[in-house]
């Protein structure tokens, strides 16, 4: 699922996350501890895929009112807030460079999170970085991730007591991420030239991208040849797991659709 549990977890600190590759261990004949640990938490060692709306306490459309971002500015109302309340020190979020590498940053002011709204379409090493803001927390963890990250945080809590720090968990709809490379070579095949995107999306079928000089859009089945394989046998849209769900389907333009799952969430 390329959800990066593995490298939170690696003893030997040898899994490697990167946006443009399948996860892999480069020098695990050398350094590899045979601990298991990597499979013990691996959400899709023993798959049952999720689906569904999943369990929620509430659901509803909203828009934050400081703060914009993809859709309603949610995820990042949603982790500011926490931190406001004094729930959370850090936040684990994804920023990007001028050319949409996914850049992942351990957020300690709620201006760490504004900065970092809006979604990127490819894989972060979010959960190398978790590793390290769950030792540094006093207080506790945001987190906000696609649903298989959300899954790889739910094993990691269930086996490992720092992981709990997380507070809370904000889970992005998603139908399927992709390799930073493999979309990168994608829309320039099309003319694209990703330094020069100021908004990228998905709506009503299309993947969408805005520049400075216009608009291009293709639909989405059209990158069908470069979706991972993880994602296609992945049925988990909302993020079941987590404690608040965010994403844009079933909302207007310009919000976003809110599932509230848990207490804490609340």
């Amino acid at each position: 699922s390329h959800c990066g549990a593995c490298s939170a977890i690696c003893p030997a600190y040898g899994i490697v996350v990167d946006p443009s590759m399948p996860i892999h261990f480069p020098n695990w004949e050398e350094d590899c501890l045979d601990c298991g640990l990597c499979v013990k938490i691996c959400p899709r060692w023993n798959y049952e895929p999720k689906s569904g709306i999943g369990k929620y306490l509430e659901i509803f459309s909203a828009k934050s009112r400081r703060f914009e971002g993809q859709d309603g500015g949610m995820a990042t109302e949603i982790l500011a807030t926490a931190m406001e309340e004094g729930i959370i020190d850090r936040a684990v979020v994804v920023s990007r460079t001028e050319d949409w590498l996914p850049k992942v940053i351990i957020a300690t002011k709620v201006e760490q999170i504004a900065s970092s709204s809006g979604s990127k379409y490819s894989f972060a090493p979010v959960m190398t970085e978790l590793r390290k803001a769950v030792f540094r927390s006093k207080v506790g963890v945001g987190f906000v991730g696609t649903p298989c990250m959300i899954s790889g945080l739910r094993m990691l809590q269930s086996k490992i007591k720092s992981f709990r720090k997380v507070k809370i968990a904000v889970g992005l709809f998603c139908m399927e991420n992709f390799y930073y490379n493999s979309l990168k070579e994608f829309l320039a095949n099309r003319g694209v030239d990703l330094r020069s995107a100021v908004w990228i999306g998905i709506s009503k079928g299309k993947f969408i991208v805005k520049t400075k000089d216009g608009k291009i859009a293709f639909p989405v089945k059209e990158l069908n040849p470069i979706v991972p394989s993880g994602c296609k046998v992945c049925e988990d849209f909302t993020a079941v797991e987590s404690d608040i769900s965010v994403g844009s389907v079933g909302s207007p333009d310009g919000f976003s659709t809110v599932i509230v799952r848990t207490e804490i969430g609340k």
